[in-house]
């Protein structure tokens, strides 16, 4: 039986991997690496013709997983995801009928957004807590800092070009829960199946959040 999810899926911890699966048979040795690594959110994607299959499986098989569908952009898609067994959804972008969608569908959800019109609009209708994507091609940290004195009612999951490097200069933000990313994951490891490499960089990454706190104490 699965875990609960807390209040909000940008609590449950500093990263969320960002997966994409070409070959169905990795997704439940790939998540339970993750998940001994301390990152137990896995937003595996549709970008992939396996991705539903890899939702379904570690669903299935790794009740420690909270497992997400990522690049959600249709209400069947919606639909599909959260009968494979999706706990929470996350999209590049919105539309009304997208997120209409994604609020029925009884699970968490991480609209995205790049511009300060979409986050305003997203608040209008209710939700606060966003995905922002592409993060480092849109503005990065400082556009983040930028938006917090209008809009700190805003919480987001910056994703999109964050690196170990780059990542806590953004959970030092206090409008970011948690970032996306892909770097604990390499293409060599995976294709290799190293999945005691990809558990030792998922423990790294879980461990910048405390790097953050003690980190540079930007002001914003």
């Amino acid at each position: 039986m699965s875990s609960p999810l807390p209040a909000s899926v940008l609590d449950l911890a500093p990263v969320v991997p960002v997966v994409v699966v070409d070959d169905p048979s990795d997704a439940v040795p790939l998540a339970r690496a993750l998940v001994a690594g301390g990152l137990p959110a896995i937003e595996v994607t549709l970008r992939t013709p396996a991705g539903l299959e890899a939702i379904r499986a570690i669903a299935d098989a790794v009740p420690d997983a909270a497992v997400g569908a990522g690049t959600v952009i249709t209400p069947e898609q919606v639909r599909e995801s959260v009968a494979a067994g999706a706990r929470f959804l996350v999209s590049p972008g919105w539309t009304d009928a997208l997120l209409a969608a994604m609020r029925a569908s009884g699970v968490p959800c991480l609209p995205g957004v790049s511009t300060t019109s979409e986050v305003v609009a997203l608040l209008e209708r209710g939700v606060r807590e966003m995905k922002f994507f592409p993060a480092e091609a849109a503005g990065g940290t400082a556009y983040l800092k930028s938006l917090y004195g209008p809009l700190p009612q805003a919480r987001f999951c910056p994703t999109g070009g964050i690196g170990p490097a780059s990542a806590p200069g953004y959970l030092a933000l206090p409008n970011v829960g948690c970032v996306g990313g892909s770097w604990m994951l390499p293409a060599d490891a995976v294709a290799a199946r190293d999945w005691e490499r990809v558990e030792a960089l998922a423990r790294e990454a879980a461990g910048l959040r405390a790097d953050s706190a003690q980190g540079s104490g930007a002001q914003v």
